[in-house]
């Protein structure tokens, strides 16, 4: 998914540029990058981040650098910020989101014959660059955010970094969140909001989808409102947002317990405690347990100073390795002990598989799972939030082709809770995990426990409703 983070100052703000970005570091798998602006012109550092954290790799960096104002981004696989020198200036810029229509709006680009891209990688076209062409077409920068949010089909935020200010711009339908912060002499925009209370920001407004503003030490100037349809993720609650932060005035941390409430209330299993999977199944896991007044224990730890995310890597072999060596078990807590486990969500399920076998390795009697989510059925078009090379490899598509001989098929009917395919898939998913019990969220309870109309939330992979 990647993520942003800028600030501008009456003062210099590059630590707050660094610490800002490295509160980023969850939502990002490659690479890291900051660029600052002062008097005599940009500094920029761009490092691979892959097997390493993003404050080592840049703190060497940070000395040399001085400025009022700068971007930083870690990022799923560009190398970003990229300088661009145009007829609008010279300005840094970096982007989050997924370009589904790169293609065809780079061959566009190409036959004006008035276009270049020169930062290729594998071959393919630098997304951010991209982005930054399409801002050059037009007379300001403002008009040329908005030719770039109206011609990308997917989703993309970002940040300019500019002689005026930093420019910022939500994606169209407000997939990804941008919040502003504030302080004293200066502001900061963020994917975020976590970036803001250990920096001394407060947040002063979210923006909406499609919306454009400047900022500057003085203030933040609206450029373009806020279109009326939104489509925010509703998986940033649900896995890939940190828990201290809020989307839309809504905090992740918050939202996750009361998932774990509308798991307990349709729920009567006899068990012996609640765990989560760490981390992101622990909120939901603490919500359950409290409603359903069990036991909350952790017979799994996650050993965290070392280890990333599971789903950063880039090689799946890594990913399964990864997921195994950070869950130490706890065999005075598993051995005898009908177990449930809240988890954020099943996407393959094979990391989650060995964890399970794990678990009746450790002496687990039972082992009831209960996600926090409904089945994803439809593979993510907008965020890059699974690294599977194909939809078809999501632990429903291979239940529904089990089932159907082709992953495919009835995947409608698949998708609607309570219906005989429903159930069968969610069957034959327990039985491959070898899970005692398994039961998801529904999408209306999920829905609800968010707290915002489901009109404004995405839900494509759940359900395949896409806004037109």
């Amino acid at each position: 998914m990647g993520g942003l983070f800028g600030a501008v100052s009456k003062e210099d703000c590059v630590a707050d540029l660094f610490y800002g970005t490295d509160y980023h570091s969850h939502l990002g798998t490659c690479r890291g990058g900051l660029a600052v602006r002062n008097a005599e012109g940009f500094t920029r550092h761009i490092h691979d981040i892959t097997n390493a954290q993003f404050r080592s790799k840049f703190e060497d960096d940070i000395p040399g650098m001085t400025g009022n104002s700068g971007i930083g981004v870690i990022s799923d696989n560009e190398s970003q910020p990229l300088l661009i020198g145009s007829h609008l200036g010279l300005y840094a810029i970096v982007t989050v989101g997924v370009i589904q229509n790169i293609d065809e709006l780079a061959k566009r680009a190409l036959g004006r014959r008035k276009a270049h891209f020169s930062e290729m990688s594998g071959g393919g076209i630098n997304p951010t660059e991209l982005v930054a062409c399409l801002i050059d077409q037009e007379s300001t920068f403002e008009n040329g955010i908005r030719n770039a949010q109206e011609s990308i089909e997917g989703s993309c935020s970002l940040l300019l970094l500019t002689e005026e200010g930093i420019y910022v711009g939500r994606d169209r339908l407000g997939r990804t969140p941008i919040a502003i912060g504030m302080k004293e002499g200066a502001y900061a925009a963020a994917s975020e909001t976590s970036a803001f209370p250990n920096l001394d920001y407060e947040v002063d407004r979210y923006l909406g989808p499609g919306e454009i503003v400047l900022m500057t030490p003085d203030g933040v100037e609206q450029k373009k409102p806020p279109g009326n349809e939104m489509q925010i993720c509703g998986f940033l609650w649900v896995y890939y947002g940190f828990p201290s932060s809020s989307y839309e005035g809504i905090n992740v941390e918050d939202a996750r317990n009361r998932c774990g409430v509308a798991l307990a209330r349709k729920d009567n299993v006899s068990i012996d405690l609640v765990a989560g999977i760490p981390d992101s199944g622990t909120a939901h896991a603490i919500g359950y347990a409290n409603e359903a007044r069990i036991p909350y224990r952790r017979p799994f730890v996650k050993y965290t100073p070392t280890w990333p995310r599971s789903f950063m890597p880039q090689v799946q072999e890594t990913r399964d390795l990864v997921a195994k060596m950070k869950l130490i078990p706890i065999k005075e807590l598993i051995q005898g002990a009908k177990l449930l486990f809240c988890e954020d969500s099943i996407v393959r399920g094979t990391q989650l598989k060995d964890a399970i076998q794990r678990l009746y390795d450790y002496g687990a009697l039972e082992v009831h799972m209960r996600p926090a989510c409904p089945p994803l059925v439809y593979g993510c078009k907008f965020l890059n939030f699974s690294r599977s090379r194909s939809e078809l490899d999501l632990a429903a598509r291979t239940a529904i082709k089990e089932l159907e001989g082709s992953g495919d098929m009835f995947l409608d009917e698949y998708a609607t809770v309570g219906t005989e395919k429903n159930r069968a898939m969610i069957d034959r998913i327990r039985q491959r995990l070898a899970l005692t019990t398994l039961k998801y969220q529904e999408l209306d309870d999920l829905v609800q426990a968010i707290g915002l109309p489901k009109e404004k939330l995405c839900t494509y992979c759940w359900d395949g409703v896409e806004a037109t």
